[in-house]
């Protein structure tokens, strides 16, 4: 049954002298969620429902996250001097960027946003999680453009 894989509310609190505020606590099953998959694990926390209309306001107090689940992340392939060498930046952040509107724009016009980013100062971009290969901006056009952007950069 489907019912297995529902997240589960299991306490509500008023918050003290908060007339219509509560304080829910919610638990989702392990199984939702890809082995060692930070990203996959907050996109479908946070993604999903911070981005529930229903809800007028909603924020984030506590993540907590069984040992069993903290076990299967492995940690990044490299570390950040690898990323840093690649891309010849130290002694400060690096600084990067969603694409938005994330949905819509041409490959071109996408393009020429990331090269407006470079350009501004970021070190990188990246793809929303919505954007794939649409057929108004399919992942080849997208990617030739974006190789222009970084190279004209």
């Amino acid at each position: 049954s489907l019912d297995r894989y529902k997240g589960r509310c299991y306490h509500i609190e008023p918050v003290a002298g908060e007339e219509s505020q509560f304080i829910a606590y919610v638990a989702y099953p392990l199984d939702l969620f890809e082995e060692g998959s930070v990203t996959n694990m907050f996109t479908s926390i946070v993604g999903n429902v911070f981005g529930f209309k229903a809800l007028r306001a909603l924020r984030l107090e506590d993540l907590r996250i069984p040992p069993a689940y903290v076990k299967t992340f492995q940690g990044p392939p490299h570390g950040i001097q690898v990323e840093r060498d690649k891309l010849n930046k130290y002694g400060r952040p690096l600084l990067g960027c969603t694409i938005k509107p994330k949905l819509g724009l041409s490959a071109k016009n996408y393009g020429r946003a990331v090269y407006e980013c470079l350009r501004g100062g970021l070190d990188f971009t990246k793809d929303d999680e919505n954007v794939n290969s649409q057929p108004f901006m399919r992942w080849r056009d997208r990617f030739l453009f974006c190789a222009e952007a970084l190279y004209k950069a």
